[in-house]
């Protein structure tokens, strides 16, 4: 679980909280961090006791040229019609520039790390843009991932614009073709629980 990993470095022991069969159901919303609170208050019921934090995660595929779609809906979309209806929707963008092409393409992975720690929420917030792939790549990953290609970083870890070489690239492999150390140099995930751990002081316990 990454969650683990970066909480460990607080003093944080994390655990997958089990719950019945449909007990936490995610909500029809519009933002994913309306649809992350809600599964937060759902989950807190069942927290094992009332001094126990409990974190939530919630992503999405933001695509430009459909409008955001499919976003909050990434999961059911992926479900219903795959990478290859996405690709399907955008067969009309394509550039012989791949400079153009990814500006057409454009799109970005969205997280949302919600954390209740006893008296308030927390949020956490990562992105991660890139482009959609003109077809489908590699099969690691989860979701979106095989048509799905990163933008470049700079020395820093910030991503560049199209148009430049970044220090860290994947030279135009999407996610679904790269390893998960690469993956985890661009994860939006990452960068929101990241974005998390700023807002939480050390300690020995349970989250």
């Amino acid at each position: 679980m990454e969650a683990q990993h970066h909480f460990a470095s607080l003093g944080y022991d994390v655990r997958a909280l089990k719950t019945a069969e449909n007990a936490v159901v995610e909500p029809q919303a519009e933002d994913l961090e309306t649809v992350a609170v809600a599964k937060l208050n759902q989950a807190r019921h069942h927290a094992p006791d009332a001094s126990a934090m409990v974190l939530v995660e919630d992503a999405g595929l933001f695509i430009e040229a459909l409008n955001g779609f499919p976003g909050v809906y990434s999961s059911f979309a992926f479900d219903t019609v795959g990478c290859h209806g996405i690709l399907r929707l955008l067969d009309h963008l394509k550039s012989e520039d791949p400079v153009q092409s990814k500006r057409l393409r454009a799109s970005e992975f969205r997280a949302v790390a919600c954390l209740w720690n006893g008296q308030e929420v927390l949020f956490g917030k990562g992105v991660c843009p890139g482009s959609i792939a003109s077809e489908s790549q590699g099969e690691d990953g989860f979701g979106f991932d095989p048509i799905f290609i990163p933008a470049d970083l700079d020395a820093e870890g910030a991503p560049v614009s199209p148009d430049t070489l970044g220090e860290v690239s994947t030279h135009g492999a999407t996610f679904g073709s790269v390893g998960v150390d690469v993956k985890q140099t661009f994860s939006h995930r990452r960068r929101a629980l990241d974005d998390l751990l700023r807002q939480l002081p050390h300690r020995a316990g349970d989250a």
